[in-house]
């Protein structure tokens, strides 16, 4: 009888895990194609590079917005009703792409698409949590979850790339990512979920992210991935513009830069779960975020010919960082409000993802040179570095972690009662 529900409890959690992969595949495959979207929609639309970044800030705006007040639903309401609030809206809106002709809403639906994103990516991440058996686990598990982020971010722009060529509109990849997100509403509702690990006293509150925010491995954590997510945007957002002026002898290499840094993005993910099995989390961090510094200032010395080396060679050492440092954030949290320090640090990842490629857009736009967005991007890298020195050399969440251990991550926690 043990042996059925060890049996059961397994099947349910890999099929628990294939679905939030492939919603994180599905997802990626528009904001990640952003880059590639917004030359075609200044062209068509006459835009200036701000107003055509706007293509990134209301994604990311949505997802920060519903990130830090709807987080908490997933510890209210249960994981699975806050994945198919979040799934239905980021399908409905991504399919009314088909009926739209104008700029600003386009703008309006990626923001509500946005807010989808946020919700149930809250929710598959506290599930994550609830799938794993230990700190360690969890951040590989986000490894894995985030390497199929990265294909589907290599899937996107190629989709995108491919329409245009044959004369097709950009508009095809948010239907395509309609369609896939209707086959994931279908599994998410007939699939069954885990019960709550750690009960709760009394129901998580729409202010319970906000007051997590003061605390100091909050503040650490959402402080990393804002600078990880900055020197990001440097390559996926402004690159291609950037390298748009580029007219040397790798004039082919150009056009794929960005692309590559996803392929190498991916594949780095899937490497960091084995580097995660064999070194310490802030050990990893601190190679992976100083190797990404130096590619960046390689980029920014050498100019057109060293970036279109460097900056996507990034892609492998900036590949771990995202995956382990949420997971480590949450994981410094019971599980009972891993919904919303997820939200939180979501939140803190979209303010990133808004506020610097904005920046660098202006400034590139204010001095009439488009090099400065990866002199930012070198900047918030390097600040990164020196964050994750200080991680190693005070180890100050190591008590943290193991209390998490010891109380919330069972190793019975694989054989948990599934429940609808």
């Amino acid at each position: 009888m043990e042996t059925q529900v060890r049996s059961a409890a397994a099947g349910g959690t890999t099929l628990l895990k294939a679905l939030v992969f492939l919603m994180f595949a599905m997802f990626a495959m528009t904001t990640d194609s952003v880059g590639t979207v917004i030359p075609e929609v200044i062209r068509e639309f006459e835009l200036g590079l701000t107003a055509g970044g706007s293509f990134q800030y209301a994604t990311m705006s949505g997802i920060g917005i519903s990130a830090i007040a709807l987080g908490f639903l997933a510890d209210r309401i249960g994981r699975k009703a806050t994945i198919l609030i979040g799934l239905l809206l980021f399908g409905i809106s991504s399919a009314l792409f088909a009926a739209g002709h104008s700029f600003l809403f386009f703008v309006a639906l990626l923001f509500v698409s946005g807010l989808g994103i946020g919700i149930f990516k809250a929710g598959a991440l506290a599930l994550i949590g609830d799938l794993s058996r230990s700190t360690q686990e969890h951040a590989r598990t986000m490894n894995l979850i985030e390497g199929f982020f990265g294909i589907g971010a290599i899937v996107g722009p190629a989709i995108v790339a491919y329409m245009l060529h044959t004369g097709a509109s950009w508009k095809w990849v948010y239907l395509i990512a309609a369609v896939l997100c209707g086959l994931l509403v279908l599994g998410s509702a007939i699939a069954r979920f885990p019960k709550p690990i750690v009960a709760r006293e009394e129901p998580a509150h729409a202010s319970e992210a906000i007051r997590m925010a003061g605390d100091p491995a909050a503040l650490f954590f959402g402080s990393a991935l804002m600078l990880y997510v900055g020197a990001e945007a440097a390559i996926y957002v402004w690159a291609p513009t950037y390298l748009a002026g580029y007219s040397g002898s790798w004039l082919w290499l150009a056009a794929y830069v960005v692309s590559i840094f996803f392929v190498l993005r991916a594949v780095g993910r899937f490497l960091g779960v084995w580097l995660l099995s064999r070194f310490e989390w802030s050990t990893v961090l601190l190679a992976c975020s100083g190797g990404m510094a130096l590619l960046f200032w390689i980029a920014v010395i050498g100019g057109r010919e060293a970036a279109i080396f460097a900056l996507p060679a990034t892609g492998l050492f900036m590949s771990v960082l995202y995956p382990t440092i949420n997971s480590t954030g949450i994981s410094c949290y019971d599980k009972g409000r891993h919904g919303s320090i997820a939200g939180l640090l979501l939140f803190f990842t979209c303010v990133s993802a808004v506020l610097a490629p904005m920046a660098m857009g202006a400034l590139g736009e204010w001095l009439n040179n488009s090099a400065y967005s990866i002199v930012l991007g070198a900047v918030f890298a390097t600040m990164l570095t020196i964050l994750c020195g200080w991680n190693v050399a005070r180890q100050p969440f190591a008590a943290m972690l193991a209390k998490r251990n010891l109380d919330d991550y069972s190793h019975e926690s694989e054989t948990a009662a599934i429940a609808s």
